[in-house]
């Protein structure tokens, strides 16, 4: 195709009705969609020279999210992925995260916040373009207090609320009012968002939590 490739988002979801919604999404912004139901079609299709990012669906029959991303390392696919799911959880995200992913998005999500995440994703490729966003992550880390910290790193380690506030000797409702205004400061959608940003800047580790 001639002049400069369009770029391309693969977007891998066994739930057709997701996979055509997503795929409107995108093409009303001018992205290309390119879909398929499973990620074993994916592979067999999948062109890794074009500009490109990836949305994995991260629970599919037969070959799940994780074990396509693994088998995209192992033939030299290097994508952005960004995974989705309806299913997260702390220990999920930090293993996608461990992984390489970019990025983590539960549905049924917002329309607004997964092109912003794809039009992210698109811009990856060199990696070192990443620099700038986690310096304003980092900055938002900066700007919380002692207290908030105190909230921020049990919440990213898979605490509760509940178990928070045993750990720190407060109530329940005051770890609720510190934990929104943790989301708000740090500009966190979601959980798996956050536990992204505190990965992304070191606050923890990811290897570290495999226990949770």
């Amino acid at each position: 195709m001639p002049g400069t490739p369009q770029q391309v988002v693969y977007v891998v979801d066994d739930d057709q009705g997701l996979l055509d919604s997503t795929l409107w999404l995108l093409e009303s912004v001018g992205l290309q969609g390119v879909p398929f139901t499973s990620g074993r079609a994916f592979l067999e299709a999948c062109e890794s020279h074009v500009p490109a990012c990836v949305l994995l669906d991260v629970r599919m029959p037969g070959m799940g999210g994780l074990a396509v991303q693994e088998a995209m390392r192992e033939r030299g696919i290097e994508l952005p992925v960004i995974f989705v799911s309806g299913h997260a959880d702390v220990p999920l995200v930090v293993r996608a995260f461990r992984s390489g992913a970019v990025d983590f998005i539960e549905k049924p999500y917002n329309e607004q916040l997964l092109l912003d995440s794809v039009q992210r994703a698109l811009t990856l490729v060199p990696v070192d373009r990443r620099s700038s966003a986690l310096d304003e992550v980092r900055s938002r880390l900066d700007s919380l207090t002692p207290r908030e910290r105190d909230i921020l790193l049990p919440l990213v380690q898979g605490s509760n609320n509940r178990e928070i506030a045993e750990q720190l000797g407060i109530s329940v409702k005051t770890v609720d009012l510190y934990r929104s205004r943790v989301m708000k400061r740090m500009q966190a959608d979601s959980l798996p968002a956050l536990v992204g940003m505190a990965i992304g800047v070191g606050l923890v580790d990811a290897f570290s939590l495999q226990a949770l």
